[in-house]
């Protein structure tokens, strides 16, 4: 099946994540939406219709992918919506024209009668389809905003625990001086990961799956469900349930309820809670996050320049591709981040808003 991966206007309210990739591209466990989409639809061809200025980038991040090409889109496509988690039990069985739909909105489109290419904006398209093809209601949801992966993160990484088992080599014994509370079995160590002496794993909340290459240091704690990425190297550091670091990441200090894209660097101490945070990002020594307000009041931020209230307590920050922190930041709840930033410390709590290539200093975007 060709399965091509399509981007509505909703993306952009996932930013600052999505301003420098598709959604698709985001994490959700121990996997990325795409994966997720393709193991539901049985795809074996893959492509994509994104936003334009990412498809230079993107045709070289994704070698064999038909990307923003009509001719691809001729026979025998199924679009899906690149924001759309489908539920685990999901296969398509009607393949005759027609487009799946949740709560209102398409989340995939069967066999179109028009590609995308024809219609002005993807949204123009996709009301096109929801006129003329006929509607299947199907399950799942859509991730609308950055909270909706990191509040559902743990509960994905514990599915993702068979798919880590049948896609991996898995070490058959691992060092006695390793403890683990918990099933030993939820210990899922990728044949050329190590683990180092004196780690405590703690599978008792869900599995912890390290991945190709990862690297955990001594005196580390994991609490699943957790994941580590490819290349990876947790310095020491406590991993709390609910996490996900992407690949050739080094994660020390403390890292709760968090979704890291990878290439990143956390190395030193500080605090990281109910967090996304892009690629290539350096957080320096002491950057700290809060992710609870002091008088414990649902957490408001700013979203696609509207004030959103999350209905959540915990919401820590969300930060954009290549944006780096100075020695002892302090991240207030609910901050947004842009891309390319330089956010430098001012002894008390930096600004909640902070447009992409933009430098904090004094305190001041």
């Amino acid at each position: 099946m060709k399965l091509c991966y399509f981007e509505d206007s909703g993306v952009d309210f996932l930013e600052p994540i999505a301003l420098t990739r598709p959604a698709f591209d985001l994490w959700c466990g121990a996997r990325k939406l795409s994966d997720r989409q393709a193991d539901a639809f049985a795809a074996d061809e893959r492509g994509a219709w994104i936003r334009p200025h990412l498809v230079d980038f993107f045709q070289g991040n994704l070698p064999g992918w038909a990307i923003n090409d009509p001719a691809w889109l001729k026979s025998d496509v199924v679009m899906v919506n690149g924001r759309w988690l489908p539920p685990q039990e999901f296969r398509l069985e009607n393949v005759q024209p027609h487009v799946g739909m949740l709560e209102g909105e398409p989340a995939y489109v069967v066999l179109p009668k028009e590609t995308v290419a024809e219609h002005d904006t993807v949204d123009d398209w996709l009301r096109h389809c929801m006129k003329t093809l006929p509607a299947t209601p199907v399950g799942g949801q859509f991730v609308r905003f950055l909270w909706d992966v990191v509040d559902r993160n743990g509960e994905f990484l514990t599915q993702d625990d068979a798919w880590f088992v049948r896609s991996r080599k898995l070490q058959d014994k691992l060092p006695a001086s390793i403890t683990v509370l918990g099933s030993a079995e939820a210990l899922r160590v990728e044949e050329s990961a190590t683990v180092e002496p004196y780690v405590l794993i703690d599978t008792r909340g869900g599995p912890v799956l390290i991945d190709r290459g990862a690297v955990v240091h001594s005196f580390s704690r994991l609490e699943g469900p957790c994941y580590v990425g490819p290349e990876t190297m947790v310095m020491g550091a406590k991993i709390r349930s609910g996490s996900t670091l992407g690949g050739h990441c080094r994660i020390g200090g403390e890292v709760e309820a968090s979704v890291i894209q990878g290439y990143s660097n956390k190395y030193h101490e500080g605090f990281l809670g109910h967090s996304y945070i892009g690629e290539w990002v350096n957080l320096a020594a002491a950057t700290q996050t809060s992710d609870l307000r002091n008088d414990y009041g649902p957490v408001r931020l700013t979203v696609n320049g509207q004030r959103i209230g999350t209905g959540r307590t915990k919401i820590g920050s969300y930060i954009g591709d290549h944006t780096k922190t100075g020695l002892g930041a302090l991240l207030n709840t609910g901050s947004v981040v842009g891309a390319f930033c330089n956010v430098l410390p001012s002894g008390t709590l930096l600004p909640q808003i902070v447009p992409s290539f933009s430098q904090v200093q004094y305190g001041q975007v």
